[in-house]
């Protein structure tokens, strides 16, 4: 059985290049292990290879579509499937969940809200890792929680997801855009908005020991005890 801490395997099947990309990098910044493909040609290899926890599968593809290639998903085991499609009539959306999706997202999307719903889909799934240790610091997100040499770190919602994103990312280095896309949800806020947030984040942290978010100058923000 593969251990459910390890980094969550999510397989990208959308033909329009940017979108792919996109969804591709934004699920990878969330710390997935992520393949993308223009079409299902090679799903039944992915399934088997790569064996994905997650499909997220466009409906309108080259060759067989989407609602096609979420029943082989489904018979090959038990990946969560999030849908994505231009269309948003209930009866296409019926025919999304009669397949086997877990979800169904229309087209224009926000990227924040596919993130957050394929991050649902894996948590209800046991999928998602829990509890994330850097040092003495432990941040549970799902749970709400986070502690640091074993004292409650008293955060609001929006340090929490940001803490939870950073250690996420650990040894990594984010930039202020990736932070403001996946914490906010929009990367065209005041990039100042990260710096205040982060220095709230370090006072509350530093109370119980050293330094754990670090800046890099130039490129963003790096965890690491």
């Amino acid at each position: 059985m593969r251990d459910k801490q390890a980094r969550p395997r999510v397989l990208v099947v959308e033909d329009e290049s940017a979108i792919r990309d996109g969804v591709v990098t934004a699920l990878s910044d969330e710390g997935c292990v992520v393949e993308g493909r223009a079409d299902g040609s090679t799903l039944g290899a992915d399934l088997t290879g790569f064996r994905p926890d997650l499909v997220v599968l466009d409906v309108m593809l080259p060759g067989r579509d989407g609602l096609a290639l979420a029943g082989d998903v489904r018979r090959a085991g038990d990946a969560g499937i999030v849908v994505l499609t231009a269309r948003d009539a209930v009866p296409d959306r019926l025919a999304g969940f009669g397949a086997g999706a877990d979800d169904y997202l229309v087209k224009p999307f926000a990227m924040a809200e596919l993130v957050a719903r394929v991050r649902a889909v894996l948590n209800r799934r046991g999928r998602w890792p829990g509890a994330v240790e850097v040092g003495d610091l432990v941040v549970d997100e799902p749970a709400g929680s986070a502690t640091r040499a074993g004292a409650a770190l008293e955060l609001t919602a929006t340090e929490l997801r940001l803490l939870g994103y950073l250690v996420g990312n650990r040894g990594r280095t984010v930039s202020k855009t990736q932070i403001l896309t996946q914490v906010w949800g929009y990367e065209d806020y005041d990039p100042n908005l990260v710096e205040v947030h982060v220095s709230a984040l370090r006072r509350k942290l530093e109370v119980h020991g050293p330094r754990l978010v670090h800046t890099v100058r130039g490129l963003g923000y790096t965890v690491r005890a």
